[in-house]
């Protein structure tokens, strides 16, 4: 009986070629292990241990990036040809109204506009006191029967908010436009006998807000009304030092619609004679009016200096919207 072969002892089993050097046989391609590349693919799961709230971003909605993959349909003839009018029709209407706005110079109008918002609400913070109120404030032709006039400003205050300097019920009445800031000043006429509040109010409304706002007064009668009558500033030390509520005489209030600006001023006599009637500024002007504020041209000085301040105000203005200023 042939002998069996002796069993090797146990260990590891050399390999073939080891001994001579040579590099061991690669295995078939079938059995190499495969690289993972869709591992970003795949869900990923919740890492162990507790996550902070903070730590990590919202979820954000999926982006759509294999729309090329799917399946394209055939487009029908006819939804291509309705597609093609539509777009045709789009641009043609597109390009109509840039002609339109061109031509009528809307636009031209809207970008003036706009500045003239824009700038208006920050002017009372850029320019000087001096500028909104002159020193000396001529009114040519301002007085009764056309005679001239020149007011002297005696007092300034200081720009504050419509609560603080304005009558509570002429503030009620701005808030659809609401109040950035009041600037006021007071004048008197050459003879002293007189004494003049003026203010500017600058909004924060836009225009629409502003010409809405105009509406109102004039539909309402609001300019003419006793209760919505401008406070006075007096002037301590000044022949205004007397010029309080009880002596205002006449008054008015002028909703600007090209600037956030609404322009008052109220009138009244420097020696602190109480008037029982106020009127109007152009109820006061008017010919044949017989009240004191009438007689005494209180009407034409409430007049005659908010409509200064106001053109000085669109002076300021209009060089404010120059280029490179």
């Amino acid at each position: 009986m042939p002998a069996r072969p002796a069993v090797p002892p146990p260990g590891p089993v050399p390999r073939q070629g080891t001994d001579a050097g040579e590099r061991p046989p690669r295995r078939p391609a079938a059995y190499e292990t495969p690289i993972d590349i869709t591992a970003r693919l795949r869900p990923v799961g919740e890492l162990p241990g507790p996550r902070p709230a903070d730590a990590w971003p919202p979820p954000e909605h999926p982006a759509e990036t294999t729309a090329r993959l799917h399946p394209v349909r055939a487009r029908h003839p006819i939804r291509t040809a309705a597609a093609l009018t539509c777009a045709v029709l789009g641009l043609g209407l597109i390009g109509g109204a840039a002609t339109g706005s061109w031509l009528t110079g809307d636009s031209s109008a809207d970008a003036a506009a706009h500045t003239a918002y824009s700038e208006g609400r920050t002017l009372w913070h850029s320019l000087p006191v001096d500028t909104f109120f002159p020193r000396t404030l001529d009114g040519e032709g301002a007085g009764p029967g056309g005679a001239d006039r020149v007011w002297t400003r005696i007092v300034v205050a200081p720009d504050g908010d419509c609560a603080t300097s304005l009558d509570p019920l002429l503030t009620r009445a701005l808030e659809p436009v609401g109040c950035a800031r009041v600037l006021r000043a007071t004048y008197t006429d050459a003879t002293s006998s007189h004494v003049t509040t003026v203010g500017l109010v600058f909004t924060k409304g836009d225009a629409q807000a502003m010409r809405a706002l105009d509406t109102r007064f004039r539909a309402e009668g609001l300019d003419k009304r006793r209760d919505l009558m401008p406070r006075a500033l007096r002037g301590p030390g000044t022949v205004a030092a007397r010029f309080g509520d009880r002596q205002r005489a006449s008054w008015r209030v002028s909703v600007l619609t090209d600037a956030p600006v609404v322009v008052f001023s109220v009138s009244g006599f420097a020696d602190g004679r109480a008037v029982a009637d106020p009127r109007p500024a152009a109820e006061a002007q008017a010919k044949g009016a017989t009240s004191a504020p009438a007689q005494s041209g209180l009407g034409h000085e409430a007049e005659g200096i908010a409509d200064g301040v106001e053109r000085g105000l669109r002076r300021s203005l209009s060089t404010a919207m120059e280029p490179g200023t």
